[in-house]
């Protein structure tokens, strides 16, 4: 089947539509693809059976010319931290490897009711505890863009195996979940979009978490248009989760392309973001498009952000305090890894946790108790929400003078798994969330589009961050960006 004809949901729908294809051929073209790309190792699960149903039911609403949605018979994926009800959910760890839910997280089952389709669950950092998709039980996952058997790059994380799943077309959009660019990080490092919404646009239940005050489900496409179909269908209030918004959700409806303008947009240039360790093609990237966007109208200044150099310290603070109180309920008692059953609880739970957690997960659960400890609480978790809040009132003050943000997403191109293996989690972490933690923190929306492809043939992607709610004006900032730039897919 011609790549091109299927290279966004809107090709795929038309096709549809016209009875060209259906949602059969469509979903084993991907699942071909999925076979042919194993590895990459972008899937922990291919739901074939599961798959198969859902596009058996989809072609009869099209036989019926009942299509629900714009999405019916769209192939997609899920990172494997959304519970999947009779699917596998592993978290890509060793304590929920054989853990099957009994209950689909919402945004699946709003993806299902709008007749998507599944092609599978991808890989992850364990517990999404990563930023590399190196942590995984099932291996690491490998970035399409440069790879040979022997030597290859990172995807990125934690939502690694989504990213590549959508760069090599193994499925039209995929799930990944953001806590501290989880989501826009691989798809910097994968030339795919990146979406993270404001906290609380998207429910949350369902997704297995990993710090409650900063997790969002994202999104993983190849076009912007995709992406906005892909929230218009998973965003609104849920009565079943306590942290979503309230408020109506309005469907997004971006300009055609034509009508398209940046003219007296105000857009701020962080300088805090142009740190010691930015490359140079990247910082080059970031201001050729300042400049781009400045000569078609766009009102472009420099602001201070004065905090952000504090920022991945207070994330990984609270990071690791959160991890700490919601990896207590992996206990080898109610669900998960059991490891001893013949032991007393005491070490039952020791023995269980030990096994079933990696390194990487105990030391933030370590960690994170000593800073929670009586005598550390002030000193640590307390300061560092104070210092939160400043990072939250530096995106308040931003506001003021402009009205999006462009920053890189990461600080260069997919580094070499060799390379990255060299450094700890903690490193790892602090280099390359530096720009995209941030977001978290405020809880405000950002999205990670490809730009262009570096000397050595690697995608350098830049961030779009806005007020929250501010979700129509920062699509539509990164689609003007991608009509311009004309960012080429992996071939």
């Amino acid at each position: 089947m011609d790549k091109l004809l299927l290279s966004n949901i809107r090709n795929a729908r038309k096709l549809l539509h016209e009875n060209y294809i259906t949602p059969k051929d469509l979903l084993n073209s991907c699942l071909t693809q999925a076979k042919d790309t194993n590895h990459l190792n972008a899937y922990i699960t291919l739901t074939e059976d599961e798959g198969n149903k859902q596009a058996k039911q989809s072609l009869e609403r099209y036989q019926k010319k009942e299509a629900t949605s714009k999405l019916d018979g769209i192939p997609i994926a899920i990172k494997d931290n959304f519970c999947t009800a009779n699917i596998k959910t592993t978290c890509a760890s060793k304590m929920l490897e054989n853990f099957v839910p009994t209950y689909n997280a919402t945004v699946y089952e709003k993806l299902l009711n709008a007749g998507a389709v599944l092609v599978g669950k991808t890989n992850l950092d364990q517990f999404a505890m990563g930023s590399g998709t190196i942590d995984s039980i099932y291996d690491s996952t490998k970035n399409a863009w440069g790879y040979t058997e022997d030597d290859y790059y990172i995807a990125g994380g934690s939502s690694g195996g989504s990213a590549v799943a959508v760069a090599t077309g193994s499925c039209f959009a995929a799930l990944g979940s953001d806590t501290g660019g989880s989501t826009r990080n691989p798809a910097s490092y994968c030339g795919v979009v990146g979406l993270k919404p404001t906290y609380g646009l998207v429910s949350r239940l369902g997704l297995i978490p990993l710090v409650n005050s900063m997790d969002v489900p994202g999104i993983l496409t190849r076009t912007v248009d995709d992406c906005v179909l892909i929230l218009n269908t998973i965003a609104g209030h849920d009565p079943k989760d306590s942290t979503t918004l309230t408020k109506p959700y309005k469907e997004i409806l971006l300009p055609s392309s034509g009508k398209l303008s940046v003219k007296g947009l105000k857009i701020g240039i962080p300088k805090e973001y142009h740190c010691k360790n930015l490359d140079k093609e990247v910082l080059d990237t970031w201001n050729d498009v300042a400049k781009l966007l400045d000569e078609n109208g766009a009102v472009v200044k420099e602001i201070s952000m004065v905090n952000t150099e504090h920022s991945i310290v207070c994330y990984s603070i609270l990071n690791q305090c959160e991890v700490a109180s919601n990896m207590a309920r992996y206990d080898g008692i109610e669900f998960g890894l059991r490891a001893d059953e013949n032991s007393s609880t005491e070490k039952l739970y020791a023995t269980s946790r030990s096994h079933g957690f990696n390194e990487v997960v105990r030391n933030r659960i370590l960690t994170g108790n000593y800073f929670l400890l009586t005598k550390n609480y002030e000193k640590y978790f307390n300061q560092a929400l104070k210092v939160r809040r400043l990072i939250s009132n530096d995106f308040y003050k931003a506001w003021e003078d402009v009205q999006v943000l462009l920053t890189p997403t990461t600080l260069s191109t997919a580094p070499k798994y060799k390379d990255f293996v060299k450094k700890t989690n903690r490193d790892q972490c602090a280099m390359q969330d530096f720009c995209t933690q941030p977001a978290n923190m405020a809880g405000v929306p950002a999205i990670s589009i490809p730009i262009k492809l570096s000397k050595k043939g690697l995608p350098i992607s830049l961030q779009i961050m806005g007020r929250n709610l501010s979700e129509p004006m920062i699509l539509a900032l990164a689609k003007y960006i991608e009509n311009i730039v004309k960012f080429p897919g992996v071939k």
